[in-house]
């Protein structure tokens, strides 16, 4: 595809680009989905994307190790999921999805896995839904999770997701994208409450905890123009996006120390992108306490667990 004329300067604003006609956005805007896929090395982006791109290359060289390990530690969450028994997923922000995708390795353990791809850019839905189109079980839908009630009751959600049995969401490198005053917390919260029991919460988010200033100021530069700008958190911001989830091993962690990056890139990065899984707490019964009359639990009264989805 032919790369469409240069961004002029009098750019829309980001939160314009819902009354703006596609053909314009691919234009003028660079797109932070398209930036990605740009960064990860793959064909389905513009000349506007590649020179925001390239504006945070030149400063952060890191950001194509980063984007990597940001996928491994997608594609992992999937893996780990998919071993626990989970058959459906719900990928927020997803990008232009690049092999191996969500539900190629979901559907290496289970050949019915269910999965609807949500991207706020209506170019990349376009594409995603073009790509995916003659695969079954597998949905690509406009939706911004800056408003959660419109996803939840998109009927291909409807049509794919049960959310009374466990889910997989995915919210990979994309809450970055939401400002505090969109309340980033109010989007997670409106999914997790949707989530039953046993479901996971897979999220990457890039912390100003141990990133370099003049790096995080590239980066607000490069995204200054696009379709969301980035916003840096500290680690214990995004540690509480993980309420009413057990985030399990190895915990939230810098994604590229997540197996088997931290072996292969030792060189230290000047930006830092926090990645973590969580499991939707199970319900459990109360353990009777001991008494002074009985000092012991009776037998067979230990704590249960509520099998998930039930």
């Amino acid at each position: 595809m032919p790369d469409p004329p240069e961004p002029s300067d009098q750019q829309p604003r980001a939160r314009d680009r819902y009354r703006t006609d596609p053909a314009d956005i691919a234009s003028a805007v660079p797109s932070a989905a398209r930036m990605y896929n740009y960064v990860l090395g793959g064909k389905n982006h513009f000349a506007a994307d590649r020179i925001a791109a390239e504006q945070a290359l030149a400063l952060v060289p890191q950001a194509r190790r980063i984007a990597l390990a940001n996928k491994y530690f997608l594609g992992r969450s999937v893996l780990l999921m998919a071993e626990q028994g989970v058959s459906q997923y719900l990928d927020l922000g997803t990008g232009i999805p690049t092999s191996p995708t969500v539900h190629e390795i979901a559907r290496a353990a289970n050949p019915t896995a269910r999965v609807v791809y949500v991207d706020s850019d209506p170019v990349v839905t376009v594409h995603n839904r073009a790509l995916l189109a003659a695969s079954e079980g597998i949905r690509a839908i406009d939706g911004d999770i800056r408003r959660p009630e419109g996803i939840l009751n998109h009927p291909s959600v409807a049509d794919l997701i049960d959310f009374s049995q466990p889910v997989g969401v995915l919210m990979v490198a994309v809450l970055h994208f939401i400002t505090d005053d969109e309340g980033p917390g109010r989007v997670v919260q409106a999914f997790a409450d949707r989530m039953s029991q046993g479901s996971f919460l897979a999220l990457s988010h890039a912390t100003s905890e141990g990133t370099d200033s003049d790096a995080m100021a590239a980066i607000r530069d490069a995204y200054a123009h696009a379709t969301a700008q980035a916003v840096f958190r500290p680690a214990a911001q995004i540690r509480g996006f993980f309420t009413g989830f057990e985030i399990q091993p190895p915990g939230l962690i810098d994604v590229v120390d997540w197996f088997p990056y931290a072996r292969i890139f030792a060189a230290s990065s000047t930006v830092r992108v926090l990645g973590g899984l969580g499991q939707k707490q199970l319900w459990r019964l109360p353990c009777p306490v001991p008494t002074a009359q009985t000092e012991q639990v009776p037998v067979g009264a230990k704590s249960m667990t509520r099998p998930a989805g039930r």
